[in-house]
């Protein structure tokens, strides 16, 4: 599970055999998880966030798509 981003109490990652999903990442934040796809930046799936803090997450993981679309290509591999 390569840790991408930590920001405040948020940690975003990738679970290392995901790789023939569409690009997404993981963000937890103490016991609360979410799943969101990157292109476009959508949720997939949550457990514990409210939908406020959701919406924070969104806007977090939408600030620094570019950044986990490439380590994503970088870890499970460019498809082209």
């Amino acid at each position: 599970m390569p840790t991408v981003l930590r920001h405040g109490a948020f940690r975003l990652f990738f679970y290392s055999n995901e790789g023939a999903e569409p690009p997404h990442v993981h963000v937890e934040c103490g016991e609360s998880v979410a799943k969101y796809w990157l292109s476009p930046v959508q949720l997939a799936e949550s457990r514990g966030f409210r939908s406020h803090e959701l919406g924070r997450v969104r806007e977090l993981v939408t600030q620094h798509r570019e950044l986990l679309l490439e380590r994503w290509h970088e870890f499970f591999g460019d498809p082209t």
